[in-house]
C-alpha cells in the first residue's frame, strides 16, 4: 500500500481502538520544528481533557497561553506580551476569535483576560513513523534515531505492512516500537512485533539539527524547552486532526470507515491531491458531501462545538482590571 492511504487506514484505526486525539504530520523538532515531521501523532487524553474541549475546538496560541493574560484580572493587552506589538496584536485576534481570550474597552484602552484557566489536558504523546513497504526504508534509520535521541515523544513505533524480519530489527533503535498493520481494507489489524521502550521526556535530549557530509550540528535541548514543545505539539494536533483533506470532485469517490476517501474505480483508499481528470477511470462530479468535522467529532474525544467558558458581562466592572 502506497504511503499516503496507508497513514489514513492507520489513523481511522486508532481512532477506532483507542481514545487518543489524532494528527498527521506534526512537526516533532525543537529547534527547527520542521526538521523532523511525524507522521501520526497520539495524544493521550489526561484528566483535564474536558475542561480543554470546553473552551475551543481550535489550537490555542501558544504565545496565548504563555501570555501575562489571567483568568480573574484583565490586561491591557500590550503589557501581557513580551513580543513585538504587531505580532502581539495578531495573537490577541486569534485567542478572541476562538473564544480563549474575552475583551473590553475602557478609557480608549483594550484589555483581555481568559475564558478559563488553560488546563493540563494531555498525558502521553506516542509518535509513529509509518514506512509500509520495508523494502524501500529511505531515511528510516536516521529519522528514529532523531526521535530517540530527542526523546520528545513518550514512545515511538514504527508501523508497516511490510513482513518484519530480525534484520529489520536490528538496524532501528531497540527503544522504537513496530507494529505490522495489514489486512483487507474493512478488516486490517495490528500485530504488535516489538513493544517501545518509554523515553526520558522529562530529561534533556539530544536533537540532530543539519547534517552534512562528515558534519553534523547537534544541540543539546533542555526539560523545559521539550516540555513548552510537547504542549505545542498537542494544541496542534487537537485543533487539526488526521482529516486534513478534500475529497475530489468524482463520483467514484466514496467516504468509507469514518471519512477515508475510497475509489470504487480503484478500489482502494486514494490520496485526493492525486485524482483529477487525467485518471482514466475520473467521472466528473461534485464531490460527495462529506462533513470531516462532524466525522470526527462522533468518533474521538475531541468536540466540534463546545459550549465554551465565556461569561457575559452585564457592565465594565464585571471583572477587575489592571490599569
Amino acid at each position: 500500500m502506497r504511503e499516503f492511504p496507508f497513514e489514513l487506514a492507520l489513523c481511522a484505526h486508532l481512532e477506532a481502538t483507542t481514545g487518543d486525539v489524532l494528527a498527521r504530520q506534526i512537526g516533532g523538532g525543537v529547534r527547527v520544528p520542521s526538521n523532523r515531521i511525524i507522521d501520526v501523532l497520539c495524544v493521550e487524553p489526561g484528566p483535564a481533557f474536558e475542561a480543554r474541549a470546553e473552551l475551543t475546538n481550535e489550537r490555542i496560541p501558544d504565545a496565548a497561553i504563555e501570555s501575562e493574560v489571567g483568568v480573574g484580572q484583565s490586561r491591557y493587552w500590550r503589557n501581557a506580551f513580551d513580543t513585538s506589538p504587531e505580532y502581539a496584536r495578531k495573537v490577541v485576534d486569534r485567542a478572541v476569535e476562538i473564544g480563549f481570550f474575552e475583551r473590553e474597552r475602557k478609557g480608549g484602552r483594550e484589555y483581555v483576560r481568559q475564558v478559563a484557566r488553560y488546563p493540563d489536558w494531555f498525558g502521553r504523546l506516542v509518535g509513529v513513523e509509518n514506512k509500509p513497504n520495508l523494502a524501500e526504508p529511505g531515511d528510516l534509520e536516521t529519522q528514529l534515531r532523531k526521535d530517540v535521541s530527542l526523546g520528545l515523544v513518550d514512545e515511538v513505533i514504527l508501523a508497516t505492512e511490510s513482513y518484519v524480519t530480525r534484520a529489520h530489527l536490528n538496524r532501528i533503535p531497540e527503544e522504537v516500537g513496530v507494529w505490522r498493520f495489514e489486512g483487507d481494507d474493512d478488516e486490517k489489524e495490528i500485530e504488535v512485533i516489538r513493544e517501545p521502550t518509554p523515553l526520558g521526556t522529562d530529561a534533556a535530549g539530544t536533537e540532530l539539527v543539519e547534517q552534512h557530509a562528515g558534519k553534523a550540528d547537534v544541540r543539546v535541548v533542555g526539560a523545559e524547552e521539550k516540555a513548552r514543545q510537547r504542549r505545542r505539539m498537542a494544541e496542534r494536533a487537537y485543533g487539526k486532526g488526521w482529516r486534513t483533506y478534500d475529497f475530489p470532485a468524482c463520483g467514484e469517490i466514496e467516504s468509507r470507515n469514518g471519512g477515508l476517501p475510497y475509489c470504487r474505480w480503484k478500489g482502494r483508499i486514494v490520496n485526493p491531491v492525486r485524482c483529477g481528470a487525467d485518471c482514466p477511470g475520473h467521472d466528473p462530479s461534485d464531490p460527495p458531501d462529506i462533513d470531516l468535522d462532524f466525522e470526527r467529532d462522533s468518533r474521538t474525544p475531541w468536540v466540534g462545538d463546545p459550549a465554551g467558558r465565556k461569561r457575559r458581562q452585564t457592565g465594565l466592572d464585571a471583572f477587575r482590571t489592571e490599569e
